[in-house]
């Protein structure tokens, strides 16, 4: 739906495109989403956690710059190495939200934003997470879904029984992230 709203976006059809996001606000998408992301998940059960190292010990950059971020987007396309959901860029996210106010919210609480938008909120996510001492390498980095980031929190793969997702090719389609969106 969100890519048929970019297209008629781009048709100079708004009122299709605002029919579009706001059929994408869906809550099954939101009941979803909230299942798998928090500690309350019951899809997230860590075997034993080692200790998180001290904000002092950890390495002071804690996300990749734009030019890293671009890197790995071009490296893994516009979907999360982990479960393969499309993804879409924050900045896209905004600039659809400054066209389409009414049907696109993004306020302060999970249950105040957008349910599409949150659930294919692209992330950059640390396999060894900046809190046990992940840097922010290529090595160490993937784009994820935000369910997929925020549900395995700061545990290792092997914590949570995930596969490493170097193991396997990274999506690549022709979902652009609706990067066209201008």
């Amino acid at each position: 739906m969100l890519s048929l709203a970019v297209d008629a976006h781009l048709a100079g059809d708004s009122s299709a495109a605002e029919h579009f996001i706001k059929g994408a606000d869906n809550p099954i998408i939101r009941d979803w989403t909230e299942s798998i992301w928090g500690r309350n998940s019951p899809h997230v059960r860590p075997k034993v956690q080692t200790v998180s190292l001290t904000i002092a010990e950890r390495i002071a950059t804690r996300m990749p710059n734009a030019a890293e971020k671009a890197a790995l987007h071009r490296r893994d396309g516009y979907h999360c190495r982990f479960c393969g959901l499309p993804v879409i860029r924050t900045d896209t996210r905004k600039r659809i939200a400054q066209a389409y106010p009414l049907a696109l919210p993004w306020g302060l609480t999970n249950a105040t934003q957008h349910a599409a938008f949150q659930a294919m909120w692209a992330q950059y996510d640390h396999l060894v997470p900046h809190s046990r001492g992940g840097d922010n390498s290529a090595d160490n980095m993937v784009v994820t879904c935000a369910p997929c980031n925020f549900g395995r929190m700061d545990y290792l793969l092997e914590e949570v029984d995930l596969a490493h997702p170097f193991a396997r090719e990274p999506i690549l389609s022709t979902w652009d992230g609706l990067e066209r969106f201008r």
